[in-house]
């Protein structure tokens, strides 16, 4: 008997690979082995639920029991991977050894975590999956004070979804405007206004250092002294692709997980795609860029090596109070940012030399031309 292709991971990339094989293939055996229960959710909404009002349980779209129905999957839920034997082609488990044909890697990413001391600092929450947004949602009584530490893009998006929930919220980051890494200074600036308009604190070029317990909460201090006080703290610094198994196993890694055009890894029948993967030198933890690679995934593990392909994939910030499309240059493109406020807007468009339009923010009102200037970029890879 035919060992089965072995995915690890059952979030989007995971199971979204699972679904574009099983359009090719409804036969192949195929199990998921996962440290979490294998219920499925998307977890774009874990940064906009609060507002709604939604339960952990609410966010699940498809029960681990129905998701194995639906796919003909052999589901390992609450399994600790402990190494990839690469030569014996075997998963080692805290359950047993799990043996596969071909091994998808699709175990995501970790959150970045400061190197702040004091005694709350090991109390400070992140969100990265259903069960970071449950202990959260149940420390949230109404009307606590949450600090966020990173005005990225999830830490702005909690930041309006806790305000429209009705809690007081402070950002802070060590850069001088919100959304840093993807927005040009005008564009920065009317972000940061529509969100504080909403009542979002921000406190810019400043970084926090120290989290101390309080009889009420937490004492959040800078390296020049500094304090600020705050009920519950959020960290939101960003992800770090998860490869310390691959790295253990002798898989070539860098920021990801070094794959090709075809998702190969260094060790053949490994695969690797999502947050976790590296693609000619894109880490890309979004939606469109995980399903894209599903696709291309899906169509080589059942038999037609397919390269994957990037469109033009503007990301859609999820913060209605500055309804906001980013799609940044690609890493070291030469150009310049030309930025027009409009009526209710801004928007500002990244342009080569010779006027090639090559990367884009959209704000505001902006933001409806999303569709007509994602036409003009170039495609991502």
């Amino acid at each position: 008997m035919t060992n089965p292709i072995v995915i690890l991971g059952s979030g989007q990339a995971g199971i979204s690979t699972v679904r574009e094989l099983r359009k090719l293939n409804p036969e192949i055996a195929i199990t998921v082995v996962s440290t979490d229960d294998c219920s499925f959710y998307a977890k774009p909404t874990l940064s906009n639920a609060l507002a709604a009002g939604k339960a952990a349980a609410q966010l699940v779209v498809t029960p681990a029991e129905k998701l194995a129905e639906q796919l003909k999957l052999t589901l390992m839920p609450h399994t600790l991977v402990e190494s990839i034997d690469i030569a014996g082609k075997q998963l080692i488990t805290d359950k047993g050894p799990v043996a596969y044909s071909a091994l998808v890697l699709a175990n995501g990413a970790h959150p970045i975590r400061l190197p702040l001391s004091g005694t709350g600092a090991t109390e400070v929450l992140s969100v990265n999956s259903l069960g970071d947004y449950a202990a959260f949602r149940n420390r949230l009584q109404p009307g606590l004070h949450v600090a966020i530490l990173g005005a990225g893009l999830i830490g702005c998006e909690f930041a309006n979804d806790l305000r429209t929930a009705g809690h007081p919220v402070t950002v802070f980051d060590v850069a001088p405007q919100p959304l840093g890494r993807l927005l040009p200074p005008k564009a920065g600036a009317f972000f940061a206004e529509k969100l504080a308009a909403a009542g979002v604190k921000f406190e810019f070029a400043t970084g926090i250092t120290t989290v101390d317990k309080t009889d009420s909460g937490y004492l959040l201090g800078t390296a020049d002294g500094k304090q600020f006080k705050a009920d519950l703290v959020l960290s939101a610094i960003g992800l770090k692709p998860a490869v310390e198994l691959a790295a253990a196993a002798g898989l070539k890694t860098s920021r990801g997980i070094v794959v090709d055009r075809q998702l190969r890894t260094s060790a053949p029948d490994v695969y690797a795609l999502g947050d976790c993967a590296e693609v000619e030198g894109l880490v890309l933890p979004f939606i469109l860029p995980i399903m894209n690679a599903a696709r291309a995934l899906g169509k080589t593990l059942a038999g037609e090596a397919t390269d994957l392909s990037y469109p033009a994939m503007p990301v859609v910030v999820k913060t209605p109070a500055c309804p906001t499309v980013v799609s940044p240059p690609a890493m070291g493109a030469a150009g310049d940012w030309v930025e027009e406020e409009i009526e209710g807007g801004v928007r500002a468009l990244f342009k080569a030399a010779d006027g090639k339009l090559l990367g884009c923010a959209l704000l505001g009102e902006a933001s409806k031309e999303r569709q007509a200037i994602a036409a003009q970029l170039p495609a991502v890879l």
